[in-house]
C-alpha cells in the first residue's frame, strides 16, 4: 500500500494537525465505549461542548430577570441575536448588515420570495435545478401557484448532463439563456445535496442578473462548509440552516441575506414588529417602519434558547477561520477519495465531482451492486458505529467535517466497507 495511504501516516497527520484539538470541543455519541465514526456532519453537525453552557446561561438569566432579560446586561435578549450576526457574515462573506439568524430555511424562503419572486404575466418563472430538496421545490411551487400561475408551465427544472448526475455550467448557463425573457427567479443551491456538487454561485448570479432575473440561493449545505462570498457574488438573498456544518443542534434557528443594494428598497413583505426599526419599535405605532438590511424581515422575537448553541459554534469558526478549515476539508475528503479508489473500487463509485473547486466536505457514494447492496453496506456500517446517511434512490453520504473528524475516522470508514464486502462474499 502506498505509505501516504496507511494508518500509521493517517495517525501522524491528525498528531500534527493544527486544528486538531477542536474535536475535543463537540460531544461524540458513544458506539461500544468509545467514540462513535461520525461521518454525518452534512446531516446534523455534533454538539458544541459550550452550547450546553450558553443555553444553561440563558434560563439562568430567565430565572434570576424574568422579563428584565430583555433589557439587562451584554446578552440582553432585545440585541441577543446581534450576537451572531458579525461571525456570521464572515462565515457566509457578507457585510454584518446583509445577514440575520431567523426562523427555518423553508420559511425564510418564503418570506424571501414574497419580496424578490415578483412574477408578471410575461416572466413568471422560476429556475432549479432538477431533483431539488423537496421543500425548495415544494416551495417553489407553492409561490407560483399563489401568484396565479401554473408549475406545469412556470417551473423550469435544469436536468443533470453528465453520467454521474451533476450538472454543468453550460447546462445552467444553456437554461438561463433559453428561458432568459421569461424568468423571474433563479434559485439554485450552494451545493446539491444529493450529489454533493458544488457550484459557482457568482457566476450564477450573473448569469441571471444578465437576463433581467433576481438570483436567490439556497445555502443548507454550503454554509460553514465552502467559504462563501454572498456579497461580492452579487446574490440577491440567500437563505441556509444552522443544524448541519454549523452546528446550532436539530431544528436549530435558520439564517438569511439581503444584498446591502437592497436594504433600503420599499419591496413589499410579510412584515413583523421585530423587523420594525429598534429604536421606534417599542412606540407600537401602527406603520411598520423596516430596520435596513436583513433585520428588517425578522417577524418576531429571536429565539433565544435557539440562537445560544449557534453562539458556541460560531466561536469556534471564528477561532479556526474558514480559509484553514477549508484546507483541513479538502485534505480529509482527498484522502478519503484516494483510500476508496485505492482500496474499494470494485465496491464504490463516487458521484461527487473530483474537482476540490466543484465540492465541499461530501462524497455521495453508490455501492455498485444496486440499492439492496447499497442498503446492506448503509445498516452494516451503521451497526459499526460508523455513521453516514442515506438518500434515495441509491446514495450513501459520507461528509468528513474539519471541525471534528480525523484521517483516522476515514480509514474506519473504509475499514469497515472492506469487512462488509467480506461477509457478503462470504
Amino acid at each position: 500500500m502506498n505509505e501516504t495511504l496507511s494508518r500509521s501516516h493517517a495517525a501522524a497527520l491528525d498528531a500534527t494537525d493544527p486544528l486538531g484539538h477542536l474535536r475535543d470541543a463537540f460531544v461524540f455519541p458513544q458506539h461500544n465505549g468509545a467514540d462513535q465514526t461520525y461521518l454525518v456532519g452534512n446531516s446534523l453537525g455534533l454538539q458544541p461542548r459550550q452550547a450546553r453552557a450558553m443555553v444553561q446561561e440563558v434560563l439562568d438569566q430567565w430565572g434570576a430577570l424574568a422579563v428584565e432579560g430583555h433589557f439587562t446586561g451584554p446578552t440582553q435578549w432585545l440585541t441577543y441575536h446581534q450576537l451572531v450576526r458579525t461571525p456570521l457574515a464572515q462565515v457566509v462573506g457578507a457585510l454584518p448588515s446583509e445577514v440575520v439568524a431567523m426562523n427555518t430555511l423553508s420559511v425564510n424562503l418564503h418570506l424571501m420570495m414574497v419580496s424578490f419572486y415578483r412574477p408578471t404575466r410575461e416572466r413568471p418563472a422560476i429556475l432549479i435545478e432538477a431533483g431539488a430538496f423537496p421543500s425548495d421545490r415544494h416551495a417553489v411551487e407553492s409561490q407560483i401557484r399563489f401568484h396565479g400561475f401554473d408549475p406545469a408551465n412556470d417551473l423550469i427544472e435544469v436536468e443533470a448532463d453528465a453520467a454521474d448526475g451533476t450538472i454543468s455550467t453550460a447546462a445552467i448557463e444553456r437554461a438561463i439563456a433559453d428561458h432568459g425573457p421569461r424568468l423571474a427567479l433563479v434559485l439554485w443551491p450552494g451545493i446539491q445535496y444529493r450529489t454533493g456538487q458544488a457550484f459557482a454561485l457568482g457566476e450564477i448570479a450573473r448569469l441571471a442578473h444578465a437576463q433581467g432575473a433576481v438570483a436567490g440561493f439556497d445555502l443548507a449545505h454550503a454554509v460553514g462548509n465552502l467559504p462563501l462570498s454572498l456579497h461580492d457574488d452579487g446574490a440577491d438573498f440567500a437563505v441556509w440552516c444552522h443544524y448541519k456544518y454549523l452546528n446550532a443542534g436539530p431544528g436549530a434557528v435558520g439564517g438569511c441575506f439581503v444584498h446591502e443594494r437592497h436594504a433600503h428598497n420599499e419591496y413589499p413583505r410579510f412584515a413583523g414588529w421585530w423587523g420594525h426599526e429598534q429604536h421606534s419599535r417599542f412606540q407600537m405605532g401602527p406603520r411598520f417602519v423596516p430596520t435596513p438590511g436583513a433585520e428588517g424581515w425578522q417577524l418576531s422575537n429571536p429565539p433565544i434558547l435557539a440562537l445560544a448553541p449557534l453562539r458556541a459554534s460560531l466561536a469556534l469558526f471564528e477561532q479556526a477561520g474558514m480559509p484553514a478549515l477549508r484546507r483541513k476539508s479538502e485534505q480529509l475528503t482527498g484522502h478519503l477519495e484516494q483510500l476508496i479508489h485505492t482500496r474499494v473500487p470494485q465496491l464504490l463509485q463516487i458521484v461527487t465531482p473530483a474537482e476540490p473547486e466543484r465540492r465541499g466536505c461530501q462524497l455521495s457514494l453508490r455501492v455498485i451492486g444496486g440499492r439492496e447492496r447499497g442498503r446492506a453496506l448503509f445498516e452494516y456500517l451503521h451497526a459499526a458505529g460508523v455513521l453516514g446517511d442515506w438518500r434515495e434512490p441509491d446514495v450513501i453520504r459520507i461528509s468528513p467535517v474539519p471541525l471534528y473528524n480525523h484521517f483516522a475516522d476515514l480509514h474506519r470508514f473504509v475499514e469497515v466497507v472492506e469487512a462488509w464486502a467480506g461477509t457478503a462474499n462470504a
